[in-house]
């Protein structure tokens, strides 16, 4: 039987790191959990709860990638054929690892396995909404997954875990790389995990779009084939489109506004009718598409947050939304 550990990354989660914790218990050989400088007690809690913890140096950056990194390591010397990592607010679906370990099992072709996350109070906010709606992809071959996923231990180390200072979308990076060494990613269609995004204000929401673009730019220039989509409409309807409106609104030449105003109708009505298509309902749609279309600017400040940092050597530190 294949030996499976888990590694929970978090920072001030208090109560959502139990419930992470709680939800391995008995699905794991192994939990090691890594905190990332919290100040409230998600590190005693863990444990409290006779998890292994890994306190990261405080002086150095952090990241996603960087907390998930130490957990593997922390593994060593007695790697598991299998590791599950999760986000600390996160909970682990009962009979999922199992599942998914099974998977990994007959199918040696395969690096990762991943199911479907949603979130545990859509109803609370339309931003809780709005990540909800972004959790559910189809199964079957993928190219990329969240950091929710279970990795085949000597295939997260024949490519060396994740990039640490990749601080947005790194799970992206690392599922570019996983594929590039040959392996294949698959996500099942089973529950995997509940997420508690607990987004309930204007700027969590704008700030977690800034992270996002910033992941766009970084993870593009690694892998220029990835987020090429993305990145060509955050330029269009972050960028090219506002600066046009400017220019209309100064030069007071008003037929240049009202076809950007089209343009911005447009994506919006098609956004709209590709959330019904998806099984949203009109009005959810309508909700869901506005932000969709505002979240293009933010996604564009992001993009030249990275721009800059990379041009002038600052750290690639983490943009916290919550």
């Amino acid at each position: 039987m294949s030996s499976i550990a888990a590694v929970a990354i978090g920072r001030n989660e208090g109560d959502r790191l139990v419930r992470c914790l709680t939800s391995l218990k008995g699905q794991t050989d192994r939990i090691v959990y890594v905190d990332s400088g919290s100040d409230d007690n998600s590190v005693a809690m863990a444990r409290g709860m006779g998890v292994q913890v890994v306190e990261l140096d405080t002086s150095v950056p952090f990241t996603a990638a960087r907390a998930r990194n130490a957990g593997f390591a922390a593994l060593k010397p007695d790697l598991p054929d299998y590791v599950q990592f999760v986000d600390g607010d996160c909970a682990v679906q009962a009979g999922w690892l199992d599942s998914a370990a099974a998977e990994l099992d007959a199918r040696p072709e395969l690096g990762i396995v991943t199911g479907w996350r949603s979130e545990i109070y859509p109803e609370r906010s339309i931003y809780n909404a709005i990540a909800d709606f972004e959790w559910h992809r189809p199964a079957g071959e993928i190219a990329a997954c969240g950091g929710d996923m279970i990795v085949r231990a000597t295939e997260f180390d024949a490519i060396g875990g994740f990039n640490p200072v990749v601080i947005a979308a790194e799970d992206d990076e690392f599922c570019a790389r996983m594929r590039k060494s040959g392996k294949r990613l698959w996500r099942l269609p089973e529950q995997m995990t509940h997420h508690d995004a607990n987004m309930t204000t204007f700027s969590e929401w704008w700030r977690r779009a800034v992270r996002s673009g910033h992941g766009f730019a970084q993870v593009g220039a690694l892998h220029p084939e990835h987020f090429v989509a993305e990145r060509k409409r955050v330029w269009v309807f972050g960028a090219l489109l506002p600066a046009v409106m400017l220019f209309s609104l100064m030069s007071g030449y008003w037929p240049l506004l009202l076809l950007v105003a089209l343009a911005y109708g447009l994506s919006y009505f098609r956004t709209v009718s590709g959330l019904q298509r998806e099984g949203l309902s009109r009005q959810q749609a309508k909700r869901l598409s506005i932000l969709l279309s505002l979240s293009k600017i933010p996604n564009f400040w992001g993009m030249l947050t990275y721009y800059k940092r990379r041009l002038t050597g600052a750290d690639m530190k983490i943009i916290e939304y919550k």
